[in-house]
Order: C-alpha cells, then structure tokens, then sequence
C-alpha cells in the first residue's frame, strides 16, 4: 500500500518535470519579446485568469511586484463589470488560460486591444482565439494532466506558474534589479534585515585589538584573551600589514615551545582577508565561511582601519 502511493506521488512529479522540460524546449523569440515588451512599458502590468488560472495569475502578479516590476492581478469577470477602469493604455496584460476559449477572458482581451492594451497570452492552445489574436503567445501546452481522467488543472498550472517565474527573472536581470532594490521593497522579517545589514551596523569600533609590527606573541596572546580571538597588526599609517588569530597561535605553540618573544610579524597572516564598512554583511559571512574565518579587518577606501567585524555578532544580527 504505502509503495503504491509513493509510485503515485512520484509518477505525478515526473509528469510534471517532463511538462516542464518541453516548456523550456519550446521557449523562443515570443518570450524575448514578451519580456522586452514589459521592461520597456512606461505602466503597469495587468495579470488576468479565471478558475485555477486566476489562482496562478495572482502569484505571478506577486512574483513579479516583489521582483520590481509593478503588477495587478483583475480578475476577467470584475473587468467587465467596472474594475477594467485600473487599465491604463501604457499597461501589459498577461492573460493565462489552458483552452485559451474562455467566455470571461475573451470579452476582456477584445476590451484591452480597443484601448491599445499590449497583450501577452499564456496559453494551453496557441491555436485558440487568446493565442491567436494576443500580441504575443507564449506556449503553455501540455501533453496530458497528472490528474486520473485530465479531470484537475495539475500540469497545466505548473507549466503556468513556471512561465511566470521566467518572465519575472528575466525582467529582473533585463532590468539590472539587484540585492539592494530587493532589500527595499522586502524590509520586513529576517530577509530584509539579511539583505539591509551593512558591515558598518555591526562592526566593532572601540578599543580594537591592535599592535605595532615591534609586538611579542606574549603581548598579543594578551589582545587574543580580551578581544575575542583576533589582533591586527597595524603600521604607523593605521594601515592594516597582517593579523594573528587564536588559530595561528595554537599553531605556533605546536611547534614551538618558547613563543613569547617571537614577534607577531613572524607570525601573521600578512594577506588577511578584508572588507570594507559599506559591504552587505551577507558578504562578510559569505567570506568567513569560505575562508574558515570568524573575524575580519574593516578598511575603509584609503585602506585604514575602521573596524572589526565578528561572524557571531552577524548572527546575532540575523544575516548569518
């Protein structure tokens, strides 16, 4: 029993995958235009659909808003009934159908061309009368549902809502949307404040571990035990020449008995990793983790030293 639903759940998402597959085989000069259509709009774009399509139109719509491209969804049936007065002629309506027939999506198409509505199809049949009179028709076919009979919109809504998705992405690279355009637009919860969180918030900038290029090790084991497992080891100019952490002195006390007249310089990381106050913190995680690391030096442009920032005070901010 427990293998024959596991075969049904996985002979589902197979059917989709493959649905998903072709999709992207049949991909061509129609989605290019669909996207360069929308990014060089001076409006909005208008999401319609009705049943599950409706369904699917009201995610893309949110997709594409919280990717920064301006979207409503309306709903075929409202439109007619006075909500097609949100349209405006500088607008893009991506209209989504399986049959592409639909009695409450044509009226709606006919209304958008008279008022010289751009109009993008996401059909199931390019060969309906939404496939063939939208300005551009993007392929939505699918071979067969993965519901017993066709009876469930299943494949035919995956296909859909991945469409979607591509024009979305492919708006957002068009349009050179970035980390900090998202961070705007999503400041609430733990992703703005991972996108929002600047190197500066949390770096520290009092009493930092520093010691002259003359140090001992005995002096810097000192800086280690006060200042949480790095010191810098700095030059006359506040420019930072290497840093030693707690890592390097265990290291050193492997093999070395007497450590504490060795000079730090001797003992150093003369090319340190750093990075700059104004860097997203996500990035000074991003570093530490590659690198092994749980600290580094903050430098600002002329290259003196501003601050240390600690990967556990990044947690604590919620970006790590």
């Amino acid at each position: 029993m427990k293998a024959d639903i596991l075969a049904r759940g996985r002979r589902v998402l197979e059917q989709e995958r493959e649905a998903l597959g072709e999709a992207g085989l049949r991909l061509g000069e129609e989605f290019v235009t669909a996207v360069q259509m929308i990014a060089t709009s001076n409006g909005r774009v208008i999401v319609c659909g009705v049943g599950k399509s409706g369904l699917i139109g009201r995610k893309i719509a949110a997709t594409l808003t919280s990717t920064g491209t301006p979207a409503v969804f309306l709903h075929a049936s409202d439109s007619l009934h006075g909500d097609l007065g949100i349209v405006g002629k500088s607008d893009v309506a991506i209209l989504i159908s399986k049959s592409g027939e639909s009695e409450e999506l044509l009226p709606l198409l006919e209304h958008l061309k008279r008022i010289g509505v751009s109009t993008i199809a996401i059909a199931g049949e390019r060969n309906s009368t939404l496939g063939t009179h939208a300005d551009v028709t993007i392929d939505a076919s699918v071979a067969e549902e993965a519901s017993p009979h066709g009876l469930a919109p299943t494949t035919s809504t995956t296909v859909s809502l991945a469409l979607g998705d591509a024009l979305a992405i492919a708006l957002l690279e068009e349009k050179g949307f970035g980390a900090e355009d998202f961070a705007r637009i999503h400041p609430g919860g733990a992703l703005g404040r991972r996108l929002l969180t600047r190197v500066r918030d949390v770096m520290v900038t009092d009493s930092l571990p520093v010691l002259p290029p003359t140090a001992t090790v005995r002096e810097a084991i000192v800086e280690l035990a006060e200042r949480r497992g790095i010191v810098m080891i700095v030059d006359h100019a506040s420019k930072v020449i290497g840093v030693m952490t707690a890592g390097d002195l265990a290291r050193l006390m492997e093999r070395d008995a007497d450590v504490m007249t060795i000079r730090v310089t001797d003992v150093m990381t003369s090319s340190p990793r750093i990075i700059g106050p104004d860097e997203l913190g996500s990035a000074a995680v991003h570093v530490m983790e590659q690198q092994g690391i749980m600290a580094m030096p903050v430098l600002a442009q002329d290259g003196s030293l501003v601050g240390v920032v600690h990967l556990h005070d990044l947690m604590r901010a919620g970006v790590a």
